[in-house]
């Protein structure tokens, strides 16, 4: 297994707007297990993505019900410090929900050798549901940790997971605690992408 880590929208318009507009920790809660995932792949020179909402003004995402925000070049777009980023971790901008629609994380992720990526962030339903069948779509093996993402509300999370779970693809999409996949890369004795 030749894994990346996959952080996705842990930026401080979505963590600080979810948490503003609902009272709700959901998406803080998580930060004590990305970080953990973090050191254990940084230790070991595993990749470490940060894919981000980075929207323009006046996006077709806003013509709807969603507000704006993380608009490119703002403050909010940037990763929440508790997480990073680090020096050698990389830092990539998204227009839309899946953080391989147009956008280099395909080649990237090739030119570094990964066969596996490891998907964590916000929010469960979508831009991490997205992302982690783009990747399969890709040809990516994927490891969905789920005590390393969320959704706004603690039912929906555990609802789509559920239905995960019960997908066909469960050698390839795999659905995993951070516990279990850190004991994997301990046992596959993973040490960089080269």
């Amino acid at each position: 297994m030749k894994p990346a880590l996959i952080v996705v929208d842990m930026i401080k318009d979505n963590v600080g707007m979810h948490l503003s507009a609902n009272k709700s920790h959901e998406f803080t809660k998580i930060i004590p297990n990305l970080q953990r995932a973090l050191k254990a792949c940084r230790s070991r020179a595993v990749p470490v993505v940060f894919a981000n909402d980075s929207f323009l003004e006046g996006d077709l995402l806003f013509s709807g019900r969603m507000k704006p925000h993380a608009i490119r070049g703002t403050e909010g777009v940037r990763v929440v410090e508790e997480l990073g980023p680090e020096p050698g971790d990389t830092v990539l901008e998204k227009r839309r929900m899946s953080s391989f629609f147009k956008t280099d994380l395909d080649m990237t992720l090739r030119l570094w050798k990964v066969d596996t990526i490891v998907v964590t962030g916000i929010s469960t339903p979508g831009c991490v549901y997205l992302t982690a069948m783009d990747g399969f779509a890709h040809d990516f093996k994927v490891v969905l940790l789920e005590d390393c993402c969320a959704a706004h509300r603690p039912d929906i999370h555990e609802t789509f997971l559920s239905v995960l779970k019960r997908m066909p693809l469960d050698t390839l999409v795999r659905i995993m605690k951070l516990d279990a996949w850190l004991d994997e890369l301990q046992t596959t004795g993973h040490q960089g992408v080269a």
